[in-house]
């Protein structure tokens, strides 16, 4: 085998706690290891928060070893109270079913599932939709300490709104996935992000006391920004894999606009570009680092919307900052939608009437290169008897009005 995976994965900065890290580091480096991560089918697209784990998985099978992707259509309909202060709502298991195969059908663009080590994919609600009871409990609910559960830090946080019984057993069915896989595949490692440690950590503990076998356990860092905030949000919500939910231009902008403190980082974790070239990219802190922004967008929107669609966003980025309308994002709107608040509601850079005359009053909004200070303002009667303009929100939004 060439390098050791776990090399690879600490100098590009994923690596945040292990156990019986020299005997994994030895195994990955000597055989080819079944490992598994989980993804909950909580929406019908995965979010830029799974992104991280998919690339992580990529790394481990372009060393060699065999990744297990494990949808959680049983866990699912549970919840995981990890990283929450309430109780996740319940799915039917008919929407359980249909994400898990939009999951699927994104996932092929990331995991090859052919070849010797190619990717499967399970459901664990094949082994948890029918599991007895009382069996459970005989056979793997001794194994668990309620005292040792309750110090885990995805419990704690949940004691002062309550925790649930239903949500307690999530822990115990996610280490029962891992005692599965490791029968039925030999699976001996999980992976996760850092918030999943307890989870991943119980099911490693499960095997070693059922099976006498090793089984490792590996998390991730999260994906934050500098000053700790999760990545991966904008004002509309999550940034999605489906270009239905985000557009590739949506998609490549948010990247684009990334912190000038966040794109070294983020060049490591979700990109495949040598580390030397990324040091080359961010090695001046100054205008410069926008050549490293650009080459963060157009290589994640490439793997996830495909060649063709990364550079029809970048082209149209480039046409909002460089003035070009002919790649600029546009919208049409009615005649009489005459004030410049019910312009930007129009054209989506608002979302109420109410947060448009916000961003009015800040000083934020421009038409063509006119800005707009009063939150009344009607369209300039000019935009009207051309039948377009140029609608600037911020530095980062520009977008071409077509009045019909």
């Amino acid at each position: 085998m060439a390098k050791n995976v776990m090399d690879t994965l600490r100098e590009r900065g994923f690596i945040k706690q292990t156990v019986f890290e020299d005997d994994l580091y030895e195994l990955l480096g000597k055989e080819s290891v079944p490992f598994y991560i989980g993804f909950d089918p909580t929406a019908d697209s995965l979010h830029v928060g799974h992104f991280m784990q998919l690339i992580a998985m990529k790394h481990m099978q372009l060393a060699g070893h065999k990744p297990i992707v494990l949808i959680g259509g049983g866990t699912g309909m549970i919840g995981d109270p990890s990283g929450r202060t309430d109780m996740r709502s319940m799915m039917t298991r008919e929407t359980v079913d249909y994400h898990c195969e939009c999951f699927r059908k994104q996932m092929a663009r990331f995991i090859d599932f052919e070849g010797e080590n190619g990717a499967i994919m399970v459901n664990n609600a094949d082994w948890l939709a029918n599991l007895n009871y009382i069996d459970f409990l005989r056979e793997i609910g001794v194994h668990f300490s309620v005292n040792k559960m309750l110090t885990a830090e995805c419990f704690k946080t949940r004691y002062e709104r309550g925790l649930s019984f239903l949500e307690f057993n999530y822990m115990l069915m996610q280490a029962y996935d891992f005692l599965v896989l490791f029968r039925k595949y030999g699976c001996r490692l999980e992976l996760g992000g850092d918030d999943q440690w307890s989870n991943i950590l119980a099911g490693a503990d499960l095997i070693r006391r059922k099976e006498q076998q090793p089984a490792f356990a590996m998390t991730f860092t999260l994906l934050t920004t500098s000053d700790g905030r999760k990545m991966g949000k904008t004002a509309k919500g999550a940034v999605w894999l489906d270009e239905n939910k985000t557009s590739p231009y949506e998609f490549y902008q948010y990247w684009r606009n990334t912190d000038d403190a966040d794109v070294e980082k983020c060049l490591k974790l979700l990109t495949f570009l040598p580390l030397e070239t990324i040091s080359e990219l961010c090695a001046h802190k100054d205008e410069r680092i926008n050549a490293a922004k650009e080459t963060l967008a157009f290589e994640l929107t490439k793997m996830v919307h495909g060649q063709a669609k990364a550079e029809d966003a970048q082209a149209k980025a480039k046409a909002a900052f460089g003035g070009d309308v002919s790649n600029m994002p546009t919208v049409e709107i009615a005649k009489d939608a005459v004030s410049v608040a019910d312009v930007l509601v129009a054209a989506n850079a608002a979302k109420s009437k109410s947060e448009a005359r916000r961003l009015i009053e800040g000083g934020g909004v421009k038409i063509d290169e006119e800005k707009i200070e009063d939150v009344n303002a009607q369209l300039p009667q000019d935009c009207l008897s051309k039948g377009s303009f140029i609608l600037h929100k911020g530095k980062k939004v520009h977008i071409r009005v077509l009045i019909k």
